[in-house]
This record gives structure tokens, sequence and C-alpha cells, in this order.
């Protein structure tokens, strides 16, 4: 059994970053679009930001697959399309209100969330570990600031 590295890692570990990479994808698609729909300013730019962290997030993980000799994906999932088209039609008939956004954003990221801690554990002592850590901090911080704003927007 010879040593996982950052360049010879397992093919479950290649497995594991693509779903990792999809769920980034998902991700970055529904902040993206959802900053369309909101009525909210501020929010939208916070949205688009954290679109691009989970950007930035799929591209690190797609060079380490493809360093790793395999294609790495480049698109999300359709279970995720069709949670982004029920964010547009919930919008629509609420006007773009922020809190009703935030509902379905709020659910989006505990999928996310969830994704990293499972592979986490999945993964635990794999080469990959320091950038999974890193980057499940930056998951749990939008995640966080996400649940909190929707909690937020609650109480208006």
């Amino acid at each position: 059994m010879s040593l996982e590295t950052k360049q010879t890692l397992s093919e479950a570990t290649v497995k594991k970053l693509q779903k990792l990479i999809r769920a980034n994808i998902d991700s970055y698609d529904g902040f993206r679009e959802s900053a369309e729909e909101l009525s909210d300013k501020k929010l939208a730019t916070l949205f688009r930001e954290i679109a691009n962290e989970r950007s930035a997030l799929a591209t690190e993980l797609q060079n380490y697959v493809e360093w790793n000799g395999e294609e790495a994906e480049d698109d999300g999932s359709a279970t995720a399309g069709v949670h982004r088209a029920w964010i547009n039609v919930r919008s629509k008939l609420n006007g773009g209100d922020p809190y009703v956004i935030l509902i379905e954003a709020e659910r989006g990221e505990d999928h996310i969330k969830n994704a990293y801690e499972e592979v986490l554990k999945d993964t635990a002592g794999s080469a990959m570990n320091d950038v999974l850590l890193s980057q499940y901090t930056v998951v749990k911080a939008g995640h966080d600031k996400v649940r909190d704003l929707r909690d937020a927007y609650k109480n208006k």
C-alpha cells in the first residue's frame, strides 16, 4: 500500500472530490441566480460574494482531480436545478421577498455543509484533509451567515 499524496489520490478520494465539486457548482448557481431575484441589493451583493467563493472552491478541487489524471466535474446536479427553479417560482410569487429566498438558500447551505462533513469523515487521514478542512471553514461560515440572515429577516 502506497502513501496517498495530493498527486496520487485514491480513486475513492477523487470520487469524493467530484461530489464536492458538484455541490460547489450547485451552490454557485443557486446564489448567483437568487441574487438576480432579490429586491434587497445588499443581500444580492452578499449572495454574489458567496457564489464567487463557491466557484473558487470548485476550481481548487477541480485542479486536484485533474492533477490526478481524471476529468473534473464541471456541472451541477439535476436536483439542484429543480431546487433553483423552485426558488425562482417562490421568489416571483413573493415579489423577491428576501426572507423567502433566505429560507431556500439556507436549505441549500445545509446540503453543502453536510456534504463536506460526510466527505471529511470518509477521507479522514487523506492527503486532502488540510484542503477540505480549509474549504469546510469557508462553507460553514457562509452557511452560518445565511442562517443568521434568515433568522434576522424573519423578525422584520
